[in-house]
């Protein structure tokens, strides 16, 4: 019997408000052109993003209003609870659990600020115990999705036949600052969307495995603080890009990887599959080249941002629910990137 915690359940979820491209590209022009003189020079990146559809928490006007942090705290609080509902629900019913037979919940989000955490908001109309331990984590980014599953599998491990629920919730369009934007606002809102995924693990006997967690790592470069995050300000959270990411990548990934791979006594040759976050369209084939993947492999990762959008956190759980509907062919690394700067990478094995 493996002692690998496995994924019993994986769902992910949306908002209603879906959000086209050119919808996007329009509201921007409407809002951000006025107050940003070079707005014109930046139109490419909406049309160079390879997204066609993003989904929204609140309806496009919305947005077109000055927002302070009273009224996205108010947002995020409704709409990213309720996206945690539809998540853990649909991923529960994935693993043929109750909610009552989850012991922990690991809640991962870094788009608003919720105390009491998420997973205590939706704990009426989920059903969870009493007793339920509850790990809220913020602060990961992007790479949330790939870390919150790392931090999962080893609760899972460390009491086996327990069943942990992890939570991936992410509003990232609640960061849309018209007052005064920037170029990384600009940047930010022809990239980001909404969304949530969940899944349920366990080490042990029981349930149906999906896939297992062979290992996990992570790599933070020093002294890059200002490449990814979140800037505070009188309208509330503001994106950070102060460095080009796919240029980053170029530089420096490789030897992340080579020093990963080398701790886990593998080479990148030994992977079948690959299930990496989509950072944007230029960060997939920054990572292609990186990994030595061929030209277009990463289709499944294309196929999630043209539909989704970055998303954050959620977005390498979307990339890992399609992976699972064909069934893992072999050894398969998870990967994402974020604030820190950081590498977070998951080993995933077949069933």
């Amino acid at each position: 019997m493996s002692r690998n915690a496995a994924i019993l359940g994986l769902a992910t979820a949306v908002p209603r408000h879906r959000l086209s491209q050119d919808d996007a590209l329009a509201i921007a022009r409407d809002v951000l052109a006025p107050r940003y003189p070079g707005f014109a020079r930046l139109e490419s990146v909406f049309t160079n993003a390879a997204i066609d559809n993003r989904y929204a928490v609140m309806p496009i006007d919305w947005y077109r209003a000055p927002r302070g942090w009273a009224d996205r705290s108010r947002a995020y609080l409704e709409s990213a609870t309720a996206l945690f509902v539809d998540a853990a629900s649909d991923a529960l019913r994935d693993a043929g659990l109750a909610a009552q037979a989850v012991d922990s919940i690991v809640t991962v989000s870094s788009t608003g600020i919720a105390t009491p955490g998420l997973e205590a908001r939706a704990l009426a109309a989920m059903g969870f115990r009493a007793d339920v331990r509850r790990v809220p984590v913020f602060g990961l980014g992007c790479a949330g999705g790939a870390g919150g599953l790392a931090l999962a599998a080893r609760l899972a491990q460390a009491a086996p036949g327990e069943n942990v629920l992890l939570v991936v919730v992410e509003t990232c369009t609640l960061a849309f600052r018209a007052q005064a934007p920037n170029k990384a606002d600009i940047v930010a809102s022809a990239l980001f969307g909404d969304g949530a995924a969940a899944c349920i693990l366990r080490a042990g006997p029981g349930g149906n495995a999906m896939a297992r967690v062979a290992a996990s790592a992570e790599h933070i470069w020093p002294d890059t603080l200002d490449i990814m995050g979140w800037d505070i300000g009188e309208e509330g959270l503001g994106v950070i890009f102060a460095q080009s990411i796919p240029a980053f990548a170029r530089a420096h990934l490789a030897a992340a990887f080579a020093g990963i791979f080398a701790r886990w006594g593998m080479r990148n040759a030994g992977f079948a599959d690959h299930v990496l976050h989509p950072g944007g369209a230029k960060v997939i084939v920054a990572l292609e080249e990186t990994l030595g993947l061929a030209s277009g492999q990463l289709q499944r990762e294309r196929d999630i941002l043209g539909d989704f959008g970055n998303m954050s956190a959620p977005t390498v759980l979307f990339v890992l629910e399609r992976a699972l509907r064909t069934g893992l062919r072999g050894p398969t690394l998870l990967a994402a990137l974020g604030p820190g700067f950081t590498l977070n990478c998951v080993v995933l094995e077949p069933a």
